[in-house]
């Protein structure tokens, strides 16, 4: 689903991602852990194509994206964790906006307007202007968007940032219904306990993949007793030779 070799963006002599290689399956939950100012949005926008590698290349959804971006975002969800809302239209008229920029016909969009509003439990919400949401709301909304053209693939940037832990585990339950019928996640996060629920990681530290493997493994790879994945996570960077914990 994601394929990337030697991915790299520079801006000016500093290096954001230095040469990624990365293998996302088809179905499963990924999770990019690393903390603030790792690469991690970085690596999302170049997946994503709203930003141009400085060096290598990367194939999402059977696609070069640097060749086929507008076939790639016909196929991906992306959320970032900036809001690209429109503070002015309702929680439907936004979704309704989204579905008109992926040419969703009028009576299809309609119906996906509706199921997605069910998912996110914003059904009886949906008249509500969006400048006058809550944060949470807004993010359920923002994922919304994501989803509202049945992406195969759903990039997410942080989507429970912020977000209070009852939130946090409701998106939890959307991203789990929407990987049991086929949807792939890649996440960024800096939560240990979010990145416990993935399938796969990706740990990354400022700007380089230090390991990926299963959370069980990644613990075990460390040979310490009882190892927490934090632990795990610390020790993996400290042999790299530097901590980037800015």
């Amino acid at each position: 689903m994601i394929t990337t070799i030697n991915l790299t963006r520079k801006f000016g002599d500093f290096v954001a991602v230095d040469h990624l290689n990365l293998d996302v399956k088809k179905g499963e939950i990924f999770g990019f852990l690393g903390p603030n100012a790792s690469g991690k949005t970085t690596t999302v926008r170049m997946l994503s194509g709203l930003l141009t590698p400085s060096e290598g290349s990367a194939i999402v959804v059977g696609y070069d994206v640097a060749e086929k971006t507008d076939k790639v975002k016909e196929h991906i969800g992306y959320m970032s964790q900036r809001f690209g809302l429109y503070d002015d239209l309702t929680i439907y008229e936004n979704l309704d906006f989204f579905g008109g920029i992926y040419h969703i016909p009028k009576a299809e969009r309609k119906k996906r307007i509706e199921e997605t509003l069910d998912l996110v439990k914003l059904s009886i919400d949906k008249n509500l202007l969006v400048g006058a949401l809550s944060g949470g709301m807004k993010q359920r909304l923002a994922l919304a968007c994501a989803l509202i053209h049945e992406p195969d693939l759903l990039l997410l940037d942080e989507p429970t940032a912020g977000i209070d832990p009852i939130l946090r585990r409701a998106f939890w339950n959307y991203f789990r219904k929407l990987n049991n019928v086929g949807v792939t996640l890649f996440i960024n996060t800096h939560y240990m306990d979010e990145a416990l629920l993935c399938d796969r990681l990706g740990l990354i530290n400022a700007g380089k993949l230090i390991a990926v493997d299963t959370p069980m493994n990644l613990k075990n790879s460390v040979n310490m007793p009882d190892a927490s994945l934090e632990d795990a996570f610390i020790a993996l960077v400290n042999r790299e030779g530097k901590f980037n914990d800015s």
